[in-house]
């Protein structure tokens, strides 16, 4: 465990946002997010062809909308230029990751919702809040997406949480007493995307001293993170 390793680390299976496929193997599954996964497994029999997941930073929508787009060959929508896509969907099912980072585009995302509903297809949304806190006006628009599933996917619980760490840490071929793994759960941010930024920089650390990940290592790198000493890029 502390020799160094030569081979480069391999993907890791939650890398949010960065364009990467996820394995749905690899997905750890828990209360809070159990009833988005039942969904995106069910697919196509979904109650509704347009779906929200919503929930905030870190959550892993981004994680389950990989997963369902790669099942269901999908077509990843820019929430700017929804129009763009619309007249080559086809009948492909859609995806819109982050639909209310900025100003929902109404018109593009109501005749895109037509699109899929007409060509008997499917929409999948992403989004930190329901529907109705999208300040939605149009009311055609707002009136579909009343019609949608939205499910609630909430931030990681300890089991969530400890088991993301610990896939995280297998992934890249190092392993990490329990203690340790239960200790990050108790000091860092409730969030998967801090998970991933714990494991990165206490796997650096680890190679550049040549001593394994212990407590005492994840207590100096979760108080240089604290202190906001441990930025880096992912």
């Amino acid at each position: 465990m502390s020799d160094q390793k030569t081979d480069p680390p391999r993907q890791l299976p939650l890398d949010l946002g960065h364009g990467t496929g996820y394995s749905r193997d690899e997905l750890v599954v828990s209360g809070t997010n159990a009833q988005a996964v039942a969904l995106v497994d069910r697919w196509p029999d979904w109650p509704s062809p347009v779906v929200v997941l919503a929930g905030p930073a870190g959550s892993g929508k981004t994680h389950l909308a990989s997963i369902w787009r790669a099942r269901a060959n999908a077509v990843a929508v820019d929430a700017r230029r929804i129009g763009d896509s619309i007249a080559n969907l086809g009948t492909r099912p859609a995806l819109i990751d982050d639909v209310d980072t900025g100003a929902v585009d109404e018109q593009g995302l109501f005749h895109l919702i037509n699109a899929v509903r007409g060509a008997g297809s499917t929409l999948l949304l992403t989004a930190r809040r329901f529907p109705s806190a999208w300040g939605v006006v149009l009311p055609d628009l707002a009136s579909r997406l009343k019609a949608a599933a939205t499910v609630e996917i909430h931030e990681p619980d300890d089991l969530l949480l400890a088991g993301v760490i610990t896939k995280l840490f297998a992934d890249r071929q190092v392993e990490v007493e329990p203690h340790v793994v239960q200790y990050l759960v108790r000091r860092i941010e409730r969030s998967l995307a801090t998970a991933m930024r714990i494991v990165e920089r206490l796997d650096r650390t680890a190679l550049e001293r040549k001593t394994p990940i212990t407590r005492t290592l994840a207590a100096e790198t979760v108080s240089a993170m604290d202190e906001g000493q441990g930025e880096f890029e992912i």
